[in-house]
């Protein structure tokens, strides 16, 4: 039975369509399936949405009874924090670990004292990036959802388009809905929005948390020399460090992020499988997987661009 997982584009942990045809090739139906995640969104946080263990326990079990109860072929839960994973084995589903990069403030003063934190060679690769983008003149603002106007979304919008056309990908999201969060969530944008000759050239959109700034979407209609490591992350970088935030999410996926100061960490997602052959292959693979994870982020750790305690 050749079965395998993979992560997609977002970094979401989810079956291949190749269990989709490995189902169908064996008389099953993979579909219906149940997936409990926050759309497009590869953030760890609570999904059994209870105080108490108890109430998280009834709930779960509710979900596996429906589950079964519909003929479902499973039930993903992707992105659980921790505990929440731990409760789910607890009930008999398996567990999946990952890794993403985050960014995290070790209390810095500003940008400066970041990068004296950093290995020489990884400092001056910085730095020598930064002057790429200052030297043609280009600047930036940081802007609120307050106050992104009507035409800077219109841009935003632009600049995400391309960034998917690019990638040969349709954009998955509209004007309407980069508009409709801007009035029902301004608070929670940051916009940061680079410009040339005082004329917009390209943008990347995050979401604050109290805590934590989450780096989604960005574009460019310019591609400029190191643009889209100034825009999406030493930009977002100084935002944190002058705003206390703790932790920045640079989005799924890129160990390019390493050498940029993001360091691997770990993530989860839990799942149930109603056959019990595909669902011991899953478990017999998951138990490989674990192990292969667990060395690479060694590896990654063991390769980042921080100074070494002497």
């Amino acid at each position: 039975m050749p079965l395998y997982l993979k992560h997609d584009s977002y970094g979401e942990f989810v079956f291949d369509w190749a269990w989709a045809d490995a189902y169908e090739r064996h008389g099953l139906r993979y579909y219906p399936k149940l997936v409990a995640a926050v759309p497009f969104t590869p953030v760890s946080g609570r999904r059994l949405l209870a105080d108490s263990a108890p109430q998280r326990a009834l709930l779960l079990a509710h979900a596996l009874n429906l589950a079964r109860q519909m003929g479902g072929s499973s039930l993903h839960c992707l992105f659980p924090e921790r505990s929440q994973a731990e409760e789910m084995a607890a009930q008999g589903m398996l567990l999946r670990s990952g890794f993403q990069f985050h960014w995290i403030n070790g209390g810095y003063r500003d940008f400066d004292a970041y990068l004296a934190a950093m290995s020489h060679d990884k400092r001056k690769k910085i730095k020598q990036e930064r002057r790429k983008v200052q030297e043609p003149g280009i600047t930036f603002r940081h802007l609120s959802g307050r106050e992104i106007d009507e035409t800077l979304w219109a841009f935003f919008e632009r600049c995400y388009g391309n960034t998917y056309r690019q990638h040969h990908s349709p954009p998955y999201l509209n004007l309407d809905f980069f508009l409709r969060i801007a009035a029902a969530m301004p608070d929670s944008l940051l916009l940061v929005l680079a410009l040339r000759d005082g004329q917009p050239i390209a943008a990347a959109l995050n979401f604050l948390g109290p805590h934590t700034l989450y780096g989604r979407y960005w574009g460019a209609t310019e591609p400029w020399p190191g643009l889209h490591f100034e825009t999406c992350y030493y930009q977002a970088i100084e935002y944190c460090i002058e705003n206390g935030l703790a932790v920045f999410e640079g989005g799924a996926q890129g160990e390019h992020k390493l050498a940029r100061g993001f360091l691997p960490t770990p993530t989860w997602s839990a799942h149930w499988l109603a056959h019990p052959e595909f669902a011991r292959a899953v478990e017999e693979f998951l138990a490989r997987e674990e192990k292969g994870v667990a060395r690479h982020m060694d590896e990654l750790n063991e390769s980042n661009p921080f100074k070494r305690p002497t």
